[in-house]
């Protein structure tokens, strides 16, 4: 049985301000293959977590550009990964963007309901959330600045380990 474990919303933080402008050379940039944003957020997630789930096809992990899960750089997958996720890895809930906090996502959409880009929340603040992204590199960009039909957010509970 899993057992749970706090996620740690400095850590993931930190990880942003690191490597908003850059890339961890651990990880591909996937700039040019369909964006790196997704890929940024699933690095922040880890470094507030530092567990992955390696279940084959529905997991969240990456250990190689060949050897990855969906979830890790799809922004579809990710969603879907931690809202539904009931064993080890980080899970969340969808949240309206008025309940997200540092550390949470937010993941845009276009007006046909493709979800397109995905966003990790640095700051709230009284008057906008403060995202960082990999793609359109941004660090403590102002959501408002964005232009979207469609956001949702992901509060992110915590995750759990074997």
């Amino acid at each position: 049985m899993p057992t749970q474990i706090p996620y740690d919303r400095s850590k993931a933080a930190a990880y942003a301000e690191k490597w908003a402008f850059s890339r961890n050379p651990r990880y591909i940039s996937f700039d040019g293959m369909g964006g790196d944003c997704t890929s940024f957020v699933s690095q922040c997630l880890y470094a507030g977590t530092g567990v992955m789930n390696f279940t084959r096809d529905t997991g969240w992990y990456y250990n190689s550009a060949s050897d990855r899960a969906a979830a890790w750089s799809g922004v579809p997958y990710l969603y879907r990964f931690l809202t539904g996720n009931r064993s080890v890895g980080p899970y969340g809930r969808a949240a309206a963007l008025e309940e997200l906090e540092r550390g949470d996502l937010i993941q845009l959409g276009d007006a046909s309901g493709k979800w397109y880009h995905s966003l990790f929340v640095t700051e709230v603040t009284g008057d906008d959330i403060l995202v960082s992204t990999h793609t359109f590199d941004a660090y403590r960009r102002p959501l408002s600045s964005y232009v979207y039909a469609q956001a949702r957010g992901i509060h992110i509970e915590g995750a759990r380990r074997w």
